[in-house]
């Protein structure tokens, strides 16, 4: 107990960085994870080679790997700053969008499949409606198909959002300031490794469960009947 509450304050800053990763990546991985399954039921060829090739990549990719392509590729090769590097808090900043963009592509890949699986539970009679009125592909996916796509794959895209909260750990190898780097500050200054552990996994527990609860509440809420 003492342990926690030497450390509250920096505990409660690192889990709120690790909400913040997990929340503005989330919102990333779904709009682009959104256009690439559209991407990959296009009757456009290139447009499905396109979101094909991309989900192949990066599910296949260690997350850790590209973390360290957007820090020393995209920053330190290629000099793509994201946050002005004259400020006092330039580096942090730069460091934490970058870890932004590295899980919002990775994570991407998950819900675009997961997207996927859901289009193709619609029945084509809708999709066939929809052109019959007039409307184009992308009006068809935006009015009809995904509409239905995302009340299927509510519980699948609350598993994917569980696994990314999780994943923000990693974004201790680019060195953002997370549950992670304290964790590994914490057991480096107190013989109590296992205290610690608890600590953080109970922290993780407190993230997830309530997510994991309000995603199958809201999967039962919103179901297709068939």
């Amino acid at each position: 107990m003492d342990i926690f509450l030497d450390y509250a304050p920096q505990l409660l800053d690192a889990f709120w960085m690790t909400i913040k990763l997990a929340v503005l990546s989330a919102i990333g991985a779904l709009i682009l994870g959104t256009i690439l399954a559209a991407m990959r039921v296009s009757p456009v060829p290139v447009a499905r080679w396109i979101g094909a090739t991309y989900v192949t990549i990066f599910r296949n990719t260690p997350l850790t790997l590209i973390l360290l392509f957007c820090s020393f590729g995209l920053f330190q090769t290629l000099g793509v700053a994201l946050a002005d590097q004259q400020s006092p808090t330039g580096q942090a900043d730069n460091n934490f969008r970058l870890a932004v963009l590295g899980l919002s592509v990775y994570t991407a890949s998950f819900v675009c499949e997961s997207l996927r699986s859901g289009i193709n539970t619609v029945p084509v009679g809708q999709a066939e409606a929809g052109r019959s009125l007039g409307l184009t592909f992308s009006q068809n996916v935006r009015y009809v198909v995904l509409p239905q796509a995302f009340r299927v794959v509510i519980a699948p895209l609350g598993s994917v959002l569980i696994a990314l909260t999780k994943n923000t750990t990693v974004a201790a190898a680019i060195g953002v300031l997370e549950a992670a780097i304290l964790m590994r500050e914490m057991i480096e200054n107190e013989a109590a490794i296992f205290v610690v552990g608890g600590i953080f996994a109970l922290g993780f527990v407190i993230l997830t469960l309530p997510t994991g609860l309000f995603f199958g509440w809201l999967s039962n809420r919103l179901a297709v009947a068939r």
